[in-house]
């Protein structure tokens, strides 16, 4: 699998309103965001999902965005205050080999990114250490980049790193599982 990040300038296109034809996030994240949770956003760009997230968690919960580019983050720091929703949204800026998140979470976020990471099996392992123990993980990987073989190698290495794999909901033009941690 190739390593290539997405430029930052092409957040604007993956934030676009038409994509909601396509990837309704409150459809997408329903059956896992639930209000009073922390939920992580892995490679959350703009934040076309954030913001949803944002709003499922409600008042008492919180979203971590993780990025690795400065820009992206800044554009979703902007549409969360304009939305509102910038109390329950904390930016926090990824490097190419670390996530940086220690607050526990309930829910992780990886839509159309894990191609783009370098060493999977270490991302793995750190979603997997930032889980609570129920934490579960939706990843979404777009088919135009993704072969299948592709897909269910990254799904050999969640279940090398400790995850049980399970059918996601149907993503359009993705492929996509739902990770959870074992107890």
């Amino acid at each position: 699998m190739s390593h290539h990040t997405c430029p930052w300038w092409l957040g604007y296109a993956l934030a676009n309103p038409f994509r909601r034809i396509m990837h309704e996030p409150e459809k997408i994240l329903a059956p896992f965001v639930r209000e009073g949770m922390t939920v992580l956003d892995l490679g959350s760009g703009m934040g076309f999902f954030s913001l949803a997230m944002a709003t499922l968690v409600g008042a008492q919960g919180k979203v971590i965005c993780v990025d690795l580019q400065q820009e992206m983050l800044e554009a979703l720091r902007k549409r969360a205050e304009r939305a509102g929703l910038s109390e329950r949204i904390r930016l926090q800026r990824a490097t190419e080999d670390h996530i940086h998140v220690t607050d526990p979470a309930d829910f992780a976020l990886a839509f159309w990114m894990a191609h783009e990471v370098a060493d999977v099996r270490k991302f793995l392992d750190q979603i997997f250490s930032a889980l609570k123990p129920s934490g579960s993980v939706l990843l979404v990987e777009p088919r135009i980049h993704v072969t299948e073989r592709e897909f269910q190698r990254i799904v050999a290495l969640a279940r090398d790193t400790g995850f049980t794999v399970g059918e996601a909901p149907p993503v359009s033009i993705s492929r996509s599982a739902i990770l959870k941690k074992k107890p």
